[in-house]
């Protein structure tokens, strides 16, 4: 198991490097473009080059990208969509670029109206135009809060999304422990913990989880409300996630925060992970 964090490049991507060694991460995962803007930006071959080598050289990875704030890959307006999937294959031809081993891409929602008997082919059908372009990055598949209209939030849409996609050779999946939580999973509960991954294996999910954003919770367990905030003074606390970390398919898997605060608290958070990862 690998952990690490989400780093931003304020001076470039390569600087993004630098992020993530003062947090004392093993891997990392980045904004390829601004991430509130539809613009993809291109990667130079020489910045290319030079981020993977010094990539290399510091012993970082994997590398994970994340599409923009703005794509919604469900959304029920057509144009919509298609600017949310040409924005994700722009992020996707910078994270092959970069050598990123996936691309991180939200299961989508269709809003307050959005019935999943439509909003699921919507996404099947966005998730698997973006996966086409890929060559060597992985489109992972990540879960959402369970807010209205919500593609996938629980463990069995997921699987009913995965089913839908078809084994598709190049999707894999990323769940966010925050994002659980407020669907309504007890990650606060070493018991309902095992219950939850229960589920991942028992639906066959497994095999395809590749990072685990872990992010503890703002907001109540079942609030449906996003909301991050530093490993331990959340909802889900110290002891949720010791029991997370010792999960098989969690410990094979690549764990990365994202949470909120300056280099110092996502320092404690690495910290912090990696002790619990060891106990």
């Amino acid at each position: 198991m690998r952990i690490g964090a989400h780093v931003f490049t304020p001076h470039g991507w390569i600087s993004g490097i630098d992020k993530a060694l003062e947090v004392e991460a093993d891997a990392l995962q980045l904004f390829a473009s601004n991430p509130r803007a539809w613009a993809s930006r291109t990667v130079p071959p020489e910045t290319a080059s030079a981020f993977r080598a010094r990539l290399a050289a510091e012993g970082l990875g994997p590398l994970f990208v994340h599409v923009t704030y703005l794509v919604n890959v469900a959304s029920p307006n057509p144009e919509f969509v298609d600017k949310s999937v040409a924005s994700a294959i722009g992020d996707l031809e910078a994270a092959e670029a970069l050598g990123a081993a996936g691309l991180v891409v939200h299961a989508g929602s269709g809003g307050a109206r959005g019935e999943r008997a439509d909003t699921l082919p919507r996404a099947v059908a966005s998730l698997t135009r973006i996966a086409e372009r890929a060559e060597r990055t992985e489109v992972l598949v990540e879960l959402t809060a369970g807010g209205q209209g919500s593609v996938a939030a629980t463990i069995p849409q997921a699987a009913e999304l995965f089913d839908a996609l078809g084994g598709h050779p190049r999707i894999g999946l990323c769940l966010d422990t925050c994002h659980l939580f407020a669907a309504g999973y007890a990650l606060d509960e070493p018991q309902s913990v095992r219950g939850c991954f229960e589920e991942v294996r028992e639906t066959g999910l497994e095999p395809r989880l590749r990072l685990v954003h872990a992010n503890d919770a703002a907001f109540p367990r079942g609030s449906k409300r996003d909301r991050h905030t530093n490993i331990g003074s959340g909802g889900i606390g110290e002891a949720g996630f010791a029991a997370i970390l010792a999960e098989p398919a969690v410990r094979n898997a690549t764990v990365l925060v994202e949470t909120p605060g300056r280099r110092e608290d996502h320092l404690r958070d690495v910290r912090t992970l990696k002790r619990l990862a060891a106990a």
